[in-house]
C-alpha cells in the first residue's frame, strides 16, 4: 500500500481540478490519500512571492491561455469552474474547518461543498453565512465549528501543515508526496504518480 500526502487548499482552482481527479484515479489503486490543509496565501508569502507579482502584472497572452487551460480541465473532470468576485479569498476559516471535518471523517465532501461554493457557485467562502449550511448539511454542529476554528488548536494545525509543506520543498498548492519525499506539483501530475504506484 503506497502513501500520498495531499496537500490543498480550497481556494486555488487548479486543487479543485486535482481534489476531483484524485478521487477518481485513485479510487482503486493501492494507495491511501492523506489530506493535509494548508493555508496557500502563507506559502506564497514565504517561499513563492513571486505569485504577487505575477498577478499585478500579468503576461496577458498567458493569462488568456490560462483561463482556456483551466476550462478545458473542467470540461475533462465535469466540474464548474467559475470567476469568483472575490479573489483571492481568504480561506484561513474554511481550511481551519477542514481538520474538523478530518476528525468527523466527512473531509471529502466537506471539501467538495467549500470548492463548489466557492468556483461554481461563486461565493465568498470567507464568510460564515456561506460556511454555516455547509457544515449543517454535513451534520456537524454548527455552534461548535465555529467556536472550534478560533481555538489555538485549529490555528496551529493549519500552520504546522504549511510550514511543513515549506520544509519539503512545497511552493504551492496542490503538492503531493508519494511514499515519502518523492514530490509532484499540480492537477496534471496526477498521472504521473497514477504510473508510479501501479509500477
Amino acid at each position: 500500500m503506497h502513501n500520498l500526502d495531499f496537500y490543498f487548499d480550497c481556494s486555488s482552482p487548479w486543487t479543485y481540478l486535482a481534489f476531483e481527479n484524485a478521487l477518481i484515479q485513485f479510487k482503486n489503486q493501492p494507495v491511501t490519500v492523506r489530506w493535509k490543509p494548508i493555508l496557500v496565501g502563507g506559502l506564497f508569502n514565504t517561499v513563492n512571492p513571486s505569485v504577487y507579482a505575477n498577478r499585478s502584472n500579468p503576461v496577458p497572452v498567458k493569462e488568456t491561455y490560462a483561463q482556456k487551460d483551466l476550462a478545458d480541465w473542467a470540461r475533462h473532470v465535469g466540474i464548474e469552474i467559475g470567476s469568483p468576485p472575490v479573489f483571492p479569498v481568504n480561506s484561513v476559516k474554511a481550511m481551519r474547518g477542514a481538520f474538523i471535518a478530518l476528525e468527523q471523517d466527512c473531509l471529502v465532501p466537506y471539501a467538495r461543498a467549500i470548492f463548489e461554493a466557492y468556483w461554481r457557485d461563486l461565493k465568498d467562502i470567507s464568510q460564515d453565512e456561506v460556511l454555516r449550511p455547509i457544515v449543517a448539511s454535513l451534520g456537524l454542529d454548527v455552534f461548535d465549528f465555529f467556536v472550534d476554528i478560533t481555538t489555538e488548536r485549529r490555528k496551529s494545525q493549519l500552520r504546522e501543515n504549511t510550514d511543513e509543506l515549506v520544509r519539503r520543498g512545497g511552493f504551492g498548492s496542490p503538492t503531493f508526496f508519494l511514499d515519502g519525499e518523492d514530490m509532484y506539483f499540480g492537477n496534471d501530475r496526477l498521472q504521473i504518480i497514477e504510473k508510479m504506484i501501479k509500477n
